[in-house]
């Protein structure tokens, strides 16, 4: 879909675009192609979409995988999808979080999307956690977000995000998008990034839900040490035993351990 026909269908409608629903859509077709090669469909594939606007993302999945579910809030944008896609496609008007928060099993899908930026983080976070997650999640997001899912220990971008996602999910990438590829042109940069599933999980899905706990509680106060924070919940003697069985320092903070040892502690810290 060209820019001059996206303006066209909008126009057309008489459509007014939300900036309160991050209404800036991608137009380029090099790029919407790059993010289609980037999810490495086949017609056995079953792709998930979130915010698809006028649909020029849609096209693409349609053509190279089996089965889309694609998921619009806006009521005038889901009508025109209806329109343009009710007889290929599974088509819902529906708030995306909302709806994945109910569903928790995505075993067989590929998430494809250009997230709407105000939702994008808590989306993942419920993707990355669902009881079966998708296989791999190909999304456009602003840029900021997508370095700090890619961050590493002590940098600057790296915390929970990065943890939460990184549970699961390993990084394949990102490349730029600049804003001139969306229409209107959005205030912020914005970055396709790639994330695949680990073939072995890290943790059992029992202990994921502790390891939560305690990343969420470790980065609740970040200029705190996360001994002070942690012992809140846990007994001093145990969590001063485990860290210092994993030779982590008790003054230490928690934007300073990896993915790595966040994982063994949870073990640790939960052990019969």
């Amino acid at each position: 879909m060209k820019l001059t026909e996206m303006k066209s269908i909008l126009a057309e409608h008489k459509l007014m675009l939300t900036k309160s629903l991050g209404q800036n859509f991608l137009h380029d077709a090099n790029q919407l192609h790059r993010i289609a090669e980037a999810a490495e469909l086949s017609k056995s594939d079953k792709v998930l979409e979130i915010g698809p606007g006028l649909g020029p993302l849609t096209e693409l999945l349609l053509e190279q995988a089996g089965q889309v579910l694609a998921i619009e809030k806006d009521e005038r944008l889901f009508k025109l999808l209806q329109l343009r896609f009710s007889d290929c496609i599974t088509l819902l008007h529906d708030d995306a979080l909302a709806y994945v928060k109910q569903h928790r099993d995505w075993a067989g899908w590929k998430l494809v999307s250009n997230l709407p930026y105000s939702v994008a983080s808590p989306i993942l976070v419920e993707l990355a956690l669902a009881t079966t997650q998708p296989e791999r999640i190909v999304v456009t997001l602003q840029i900021e977000v997508a370095l700090r899912i890619c961050s590493e220990a002590d940098s600057d971008d790296y915390g929970l995000l990065t943890l939460l996602l990184g549970l699961n999910y390993e990084s394949r990438g990102w490349f730029k998008i600049p804003s001139s590829c969306f229409f209107p042109s959005p205030d912020v940069d914005s970055a396709c990034i790639t994330l695949v599933r680990r073939p072995e999980p890290l943790l059992s899905p029992e202990l994921q839900a502790k390891f939560v706990r305690i990343v969420k509680l470790s980065f609740s106060q970040r200029r705190k040490m996360m001994h002070k924070l942690l012992k809140s919940q846990w007994p001093d003697d145990q969590l001063t035993e485990a860290m210092n069985k994993l030779g982590i320092s008790l003054q230490i903070r928690a934007e300073k351990l990896s993915l790595e040892q966040f994982v063994e502690l949870t073990k640790l810290l939960n052990a019969p």
